[in-house]
């Protein structure tokens, strides 16, 4: 854990609030590292704490009855981990846990909820926030019932290239299965698909973007449409 006089804000939300909301935050806020596969919060679990991620990217995920796993929303440096504490709520149903390792400003529940309930700036990001992740997880479900293994995949391959600004991913084709809601054969098909026709490199839970704009010609309009819906809403530039 990293004193706050450390802290160079990367995440998006908070590099955008005005100096006075954000120095009230500052005495609160933790720089913490988190690792892979680390759960930031269990399904129905009290809310402790809220992270605002850095280069980390934390992947909220549904578990089924029977075992089953899908991912239901992703969060990078564009969002915060933890809202339903905004909106008084304190437990999920979701697991949030850590999909590829990085940095977060940790800050304790309570505090968040305090400066959200002032009515400033940070409310109006987050509010905002919430409808464009609500629109990634509402094209997320209409994309996994109408589009096809590779497009899917094409499809979040570059919206977490987009989150983590870079082009080499480790992601785990565990991880990926989630991602797609799919059998693992099935990501193998669709990444070895992607891979011959030189848009990827994929071996050992790594994946490298050799070609964004075949890539993103290889994916559905679902991208762009969350893509341009970030944008609108929330005015930041970490989407190429």
């Amino acid at each position: 854990m990293i004193s706050h006089t450390a802290i160079q804000v990367e995440n998006q939300l908070l590099a955008v609030l005005p100096s006075e909301e954000y120095q009230r935050l500052i005495p609160h806020l933790e720089l913490v590292s988190l690792e892979r596969d680390q759960v930031l919060y269990e399904l129905e679990e009290f809310i402790e704490y809220v992270y605002f991620p850095s280069q980390a990217l934390v992947s909220l995920i549904t578990i089924m009855e029977n075992g089953a796993v899908v991912e239901v929303g992703v969060v990078s440096r564009e969002g915060l981990v933890g809202l339903p504490v905004c909106w008084g709520g304190n437990t999920t149903t979701n697991q949030a846990i850590v999909q590829i390792p990085g940095t977060a400003l940790r800050l304790k529940a309570e505090y968040l909820k305090n400066e959200f309930d002032r009515g400033g700036k940070l409310q109006n990001i987050i509010l905002r926030y919430m409808q464009a992740l609500f629109t990634h997880t509402s094209h997320s479900a209409a994309c996994n019932r109408l589009h096809t293994i590779e497009q899917r995949l094409a499809r979040w391959l570059l919206t977490v290239q987009d989150r983590v600004q870079s082009d080499e991913l480790p992601l785990t084709q565990e991880f990926l299965s989630y991602m797609l809601g799919t059998r693992r054969s099935g990501v193998t098909e669709a990444a070895s698909a992607l891979s011959q026709a030189r848009m990827i490199t994929y071996s050992r839970g790594k994946i490298k973007i050799l070609d964004h704009q075949a890539l993103e010609s290889a994916s559905c309009e679902c991208y762009q449409v969350v893509k341009k819906e970030f944008a609108r809403l929330l005015g930041t530039k970490y989407l190429k």
